[in-house]
């Protein structure tokens, strides 16, 4: 198999490792078993075909040996399994955002980690921040758990957390006197099970697969909840009014464009001193950071 150079995807951050594509003859030396699902398409460029959950998951444990020092990877069947280089960009914004450098220490409340802990590795790896990262789910927590603890790289940098409470983001989860540089999260993106299996199918087909399959995976909290998006960080607005002391700046994903202005109608009733909306696009997929603090 010819080793071709991928295309360049511009529209990545600069920092972002994966500008580049992917390297299939690098990540087939670290992470042999991917060799069997790489192949040629008819544009003469190596892939993986993406609407296989397995080929996505190799893929992933690949990337994160390759880039991010983790040589321990793995998540059930079933559990989200996130593309690397999109989560990477929302990593590398609030690196800017938060203007961090090398001299301080950037302590990161991550909400809603999933067994993936996908943003901990890489703000870990690339920044060298600190991690606490909460979820409601108890065994994507054991799962999480598992991969700091397996991996050198990650072992004391990453707290781990669960919410009990499933009506609250930031209560019960946080001390009185911690206080975190940022928060990040990646909301449930669907208001019903339905509508997440819809979603699944329609993305399935268009990578040319016609059975509904969950290619990238995903728990029923991690992909939807009662209202969906804009519910979620509704509520997540409303509660990190009272943690104004805590947190230097409240971030979170907004998948839905539409979600962007009644969100920041809220932020500014609720007296938020700055609003800032970051647009990210990975493929052909545009998403946005929703960033506030008071």
């Amino acid at each position: 198999m010819p080793n071709k150079k991928p295309a360049v995807k511009s529209e990545l951050h600069p920092r972002n490792k994966h500008n580049e594509g992917y390297n299939f003859t690098v990540l087939t030396e670290v992470l042999p078993e991917l060799k069997e699902h790489v192949f040629v398409n008819k544009y003469d460029t190596e892939t993986i075909d993406f609407s296989n959950p397995k080929a996505v998951k190799l893929l992933n444990k690949a990337l994160l040996k390759s880039h991010y020092y983790v040589d321990d990877w793995d998540i059930p069947d079933g559990y989200l399994c996130p593309p690397v280089p999109g989560r990477a960009d929302y990593i590398h914004y609030i690196a800017d955002l938060i203007g961090a450098d090398d001299e301080k220490q950037i302590k990161c409340l991550d909400i809603g980690t999933g067994a993936n802990c996908i943003y901990p590795i890489i703000g870990v790896a690339e920044y060298n921040w600190r991690f606490v990262a909460t979820d409601i789910d108890e065994d994507a927590l054991e799962v999480a758990f598992k991969i700091v603890n397996n991996n050198d790289a990650l072992r004391g940098r990453i707290e781990l957390r669960r919410q009990i409470n499933p009506r609250f983001i930031f209560r019960e989860v946080l001390g009185v006197d911690e206080y975190f540089d940022v928060s990040i999260c990646n909301p449930p993106f669907h208001a019903s099970e339905k509508e997440a299996r819809l979603g699944s199918l329609r993305k399935t087909k268009n990578l040319g697969n016609k059975k509904p399959l969950l290619n990238f995976g995903g728990q029923s909290n991690e992909l939807w909840c009662e209202g969906g998006e804009k519910a979620f960080l509704t509520n997540m607005i409303y509660e990190s009014r009272h943690f104004t002391r805590q947190c230097g700046w409240f971030t979170s994903l907004v998948s839905k464009k539409d979600n962007i202005r009644p969100l920041k109608k809220l932020l500014t009733k609720l007296e938020a001193k700055e609003i800032k909306v970051i647009e990210m696009a990975t493929g052909n997929k545009i998403s946005r950071i929703l960033a506030w603090r008071y």
